[in-house]
């Protein structure tokens, strides 16, 4: 689904939190050079990976259940696979995030599917990075 400028712009307005799924911080990787990104322009970034305990020193969660407080956005960096897995754990929180995003390359019909009935702004095979800075400067 295509989304206007104003409703991408509101999406990733600085101060909200965003989940990283897949988060790592290893130099010169595209979730690295993201997240770091992503903390500089003002987000509360809350990585999440299954074996990692901090994450650009930040510590890290095992699954997004274990995030404190309410996520404003899910944003993937893993294999297409694995999307609808972690559409079901968004769908299983209190407090649903407005937006499940999958990064460049990053497509997922059943994702889709599960998250639109709900309510849940689904973004596929985009950069946040790319779009945060084309919005925001």
């Amino acid at each position: 689904m295509l989304y206007s400028e104003t409703t991408l712009t509101d999406m990733l307005a600085p101060g909200k939190t965003i989940a990283v799924v897949g988060a790592k911080d290893r130099p010169g990787t595209a979730v690295d050079m993201v997240g770091r990104y992503l903390i500089t322009a003002g987000f509360r970034v809350v990585p999440v990976h299954p074996a990692r305990a901090s994450v650009w020193g930040i510590p890290a969660r095992k699954t997004l259940a274990e995030v404190d407080g309410p996520i404003d956005i899910v944003d993937l960096f893993r294999a297409a696979p694995s999307c609808p897995g972690h559409a079901a754990e968004v769908l299983a929180l209190a407090h649903r995030p407005a937006c499940f995003w999958m990064q460049s390359g990053i497509r997922s019909a059943e994702a889709r599917e599960l998250l639109a009935p709900h309510g849940v702004a689904v973004v596929e095979d985009r950069c946040i990075m790319v779009e945060h800075r084309r919005l925001w400067g």
